[in-house]
């Protein structure tokens, strides 16, 4: 999964301080990643080759939990003998066929091209790959657990999200290796047990997983374009990969948007359409201002971070308009307008952040900031939106009622 800064945006980050959300800790978490040693480019180390996950925030991707109960009642045939199965049994299919079973081989050039990457660039690559891999990983273990829940209540609902979480293990294993590259690796075992769950109910998990889905699709195929239009850039081989990496996660898109529509009451009422525009914001918000805060990664690769992340969200947003009852009017002049006004925000409260003032001082001078990106939700949440949606949802609708 991928929405922050890394391939794949993580499903929702700013959104789970709201959405009827609670943050979950199997164990306490990073006090026991005491750091053994500095690595070449500063990060903190477990041990030998094993770095320290980077620590929660904000914008940081998360690992996800639900009440699977619920999630099983949604899909249970014998609750629901009117589910439309059709759709999913088709994919099942697809999914079965397991196209990229072979793509994700490596080669020798990746460790020479990464031998190749010095410096602050260096740096920056390792923290796109890790966020990126824990991203990727947080959907694995998910799905998986999705998977192994409806196996009672929805056999063939089920064997999807488990071929689901065998394409994102498969994605998060390419990219920890990829990490090897660079002498480093995550700990992923350490991660599952120690990192922050946060909870959110079923069908916030579906918008949720589906937008996550579709805007990764919109970033690896765009990173992918690039590169091949400008060679020279092509820092490192995996980008090579994209164009049938992101192809699974157009898949994955397309069996939430089924998902969505074989639960057809998730999209037609006014909840419906406010929880789609507050999670279509919570990821495009998110992703804007990761990225403007790394943009020296996307600047490596000679794309224009701003260009970049519009072409996205306004793509994504396209693509969501198919299933979504409503979605934010990204292409109205002043969207993209309020969401530069908060980058400048955030590059004030980071830039606060270095300073040495003491913290009572620091978060004083931070308010201001975070009020103005707090407006910015506001003024995104209540501007211009489009009524859209999928018009076969729309015809059952009217068929029902």
């Amino acid at each position: 999964m991928m929405q922050t800064f890394s391939v794949r945006a993580s499903p929702l980050v700013g959104s789970a301080y709201f959405a009827n959300s609670r943050a979950l800790r199997p164990r306490a978490r990073v006090a026991v990643r005491a750091a053994e040693t500095v690595s070449e480019e500063g990060f903190e180390m477990m041990r030998k080759g094993v770095k320290v996950a980077a620590d929660e925030t904000v914008l940081t991707p998360r690992f996800y939990t639900t009440d699977f109960d619920e999630m099983a009642d949604l899909f249970d045939l014998d609750k629901n003998p009117n589910l439309r199965m059709d759709e999913l049994e088709a994919m099942l299919n697809e999914f079965r066929r397991d196209y990229n079973q072979t793509h994700f081989v490596r080669n020798d050039t990746f460790k020479a091209a990464a031998d190749k990457i010095t410096g602050p660039t260096r740096k920056i690559f390792v923290e796109f790959l890790e966020r990126s891999c824990t991203a990727e990983f947080s959907g694995f273990l998910l799905y998986k657990e999705l998977g192994r829940r409806l196996k009672d209540s929805n056999p063939v609902v089920a064997e999807i999200f488990t071929l689901l979480s065998r394409d994102e293990a498969r994605h998060a294993g390419f990219i920890n290796k990829a990490l090897s590259d660079f002498n480093l690796a995550l700990d992923l075992g350490f991660l599952t047990k120690n990192r922050t769950y946060t909870f959110f109910r079923p069908k916030f998990i579906v918008y949720a997983t589906y937008l996550s889905e579709k805007i990764g699709y919109w970033r690896y195929i765009s990173i992918y374009r690039h590169l091949q239009r400008n060679p020279d850039n092509q820092l490192y081989p995996m980008f090579e990969y994209f164009e049938n990496w992101c192809q699974d996660e157009s898949r994955h898109g397309d069996f939430l948007a089924a998902i969505l529509k074989a639960r057809p009451e998730l999209l037609n009422d006014f909840q419906a359409r406010m929880w789609s525009r507050f999670f279509c914001l919570s990821v495009y918000i998110t992703m804007y201002l990761n990225d403007h805060q790394r943009s020296a990664f996307y600047e490596s690769l000679g794309m224009n971070t701003t260009q970049f992340n519009q072409h996205v969200i306004i793509e994504t947003n396209r693509t969501t308009e198919r299933i979504f009852p409503e979605v934010p009017d990204v292409e109205h002049p002043e969207f993209f307008n309020i969401l530069d006004r908060m980058v400048k925000c955030n590059d004030k409260i980071v830039e606060i952040g270095k300073s040495d003032a003491p913290d009572f001082v620091k978060t004083l001078q931070r308010l201001p900031s975070i009020m103005g990106i707090v407006s910015g939700c506001f003024a995104l949440f209540f501007g211009p939106q489009k009524r859209v949606g999928s018009s076969d949802v729309e015809a059952e609708m009217a068929m029902e009622y």
